[in-house]
């Protein structure tokens, strides 16, 4: 199996700030990316404001197991608790395979002669 990319998406409570939101993304990275399992780490808000889930969190971990352990680790556990589960209500979460050829997040060189087009 590939790299896992798990996504999440959240709606904010209604009295959640937008500085909040900001708050909110700095400590996801400061918080999150500690956690060893963690390959790749991204988080957002959404501008769209007729959109329903305004905060999103991404990560990439090597395993089905690996994503497991970081869902329970005390870092994670601590994170929900302080960060996500005062400012949103609901949650949204998918898990994708990513191209079976990456290992360890890393997309492997592959090595190719292209002949450029003759300049005009």
């Amino acid at each position: 199996m590939g790299v896992i990319h798990h996504v999440a998406f959240y709606k904010l409570n209604p009295d959640t700030h937008p500085d909040r939101v900001e708050h909110m993304m700095r400590q996801t990275r400061a918080q999150l990316l500690k956690i060893n399992q963690v390959l790749c780490l991204h988080c957002g808000k959404n501008i769209d404001p007729k959109s329903d889930w305004g905060f999103f969190l991404a990560v990439e971990v090597e395993s089905m197991e690996k994503l497991a352990i970081y869902q329970e680790s005390a870092i994670h556990l601590k994170f929900t608790e302080q960060v996500l589960k005062p400012n949103t209500c609901a949650r949204q979460t998918y898990n994708y395979e990513m191209d079976p050829a990456r290992q360890n997040g890393k997309v492997p060189l592959i090595s190719a002669n292209l002949a450029l087009p003759p300049k005009m």
